[in-house]
């Protein structure tokens, strides 16, 4: 037995592959064996094994199926989805997903519904580069945040509400040209019957409504629920009294922002300056 590719602390994913390596000896089968029973490479198998790579959800499905755990495996890879996600992040995002309206207000980044893959993957592998995450977390997170969008593809779309700090506008995620082409995707989705985004400019200050990240979830039976989150947490809030105060906050914070129209000239002005840096 090799302890080094064993050891359940290696990596996020080693939990699930000493499981699954235990799984498949227990039933006396190689990786070559288990992979054409399930129709995936050794190679892949054993990287998985090795905690080096996460399983895709249907290896997970079919390696249960053939090796009899009861689900284990694909109930591993739901915990290890959900450990690199922020505490109250995959409740909310179970709601987001049935909203029929989404108001969003995010502090520091453009939220993540409306972020490109690119800006989305610079902004997690700046935190691998600083060592407060590893790499397979952070592709963990970009997937799940595609997911999340992919999810929102449907007949009919919600409703979405966004106003947009203009600072998250100008932060140079990811350099230049990928702040180009995330400003490019803002003024196509601002072109979406479905959506209305509008800018908070600078100059509002310490005017502006919101300290903190808000979104607004408008359910199909008319129930509001929130969603807050700090940099290690997030929460879902149901209180109707909260809930109301960040209604009303909202609705300022939507009638001292720019009109559509103006938004749109500012996101177009600042992704010509990102441009012309990229060209140079």
């Amino acid at each position: 037995m090799n302890r080094r590719e064993l050891d359940p602390a290696s990596s996020p994913s080693a939990p699930l592959g000493v499981q699954l390596r235990r799984s498949r000896s227990s039933k006396g089968l190689t990786q070559s064996q288990l992979g054409e029973l399930i129709r995936f490479s050794a190679s892949y198998i054993s990287r998985i094994e090795r905690g080096v790579e996460s399983p895709s959800r249907r290896l997970a499905q079919e390696a249960d199926r053939v090796l009899e755990t009861g689900g284990t495996i694909e109930l591993m890879l739901d915990q290890l989805e959900h450990v690199v996600l922020k505490e109250g992040l995959p409740e909310y995002a179970e709601q987001e997903s049935r909203a029929a309206t989404i108001r969003l207000f995010h502090l520091g980044l453009i939220s993540g519904l409306l972020q490109t893959e690119e800006y989305a993957k610079a902004y997690e592998l700046a935190a691998v580069r600083r060592g407060a995450t590893t790499g397979q977390q952070a592709e963990a997170r970009v997937k799940f945040l595609l997911d999340r969008q992919a999810r929102l593809q449907r007949t009919p779309p919600p409703f979405i509400q966004t106003v947009v700090d203009e600072w998250n506008l100008r932060r140079p995620i990811g350099g230049s040209a990928v702040m180009a082409r995330q400003l490019q995707h803002l003024e196509t989705l601002a072109q979406q019957p479905n959506v209305t985004l509008q800018v908070a400019p600078l100059e509002l200050g310490e005017d502006r409504p919101f300290a903190h990240t808000v979104t607004l979830l408008t359910m199909p039976t008319g129930k509001t629920l929130g969603y807050t989150e700090s940099h290690k947490t997030g929460y879902l809030e149901r209180d109707a009294e909260i809930l109301s105060s960040w209604a009303r906050d909202y609705d300022r914070l939507q009638v001292e922002a720019l009109p559509r129209a103006s938004s749109l000239e500012l996101i177009r002005a600042v992704r010509k300056e990102f441009e012309s840096h990229a060209a140079r």
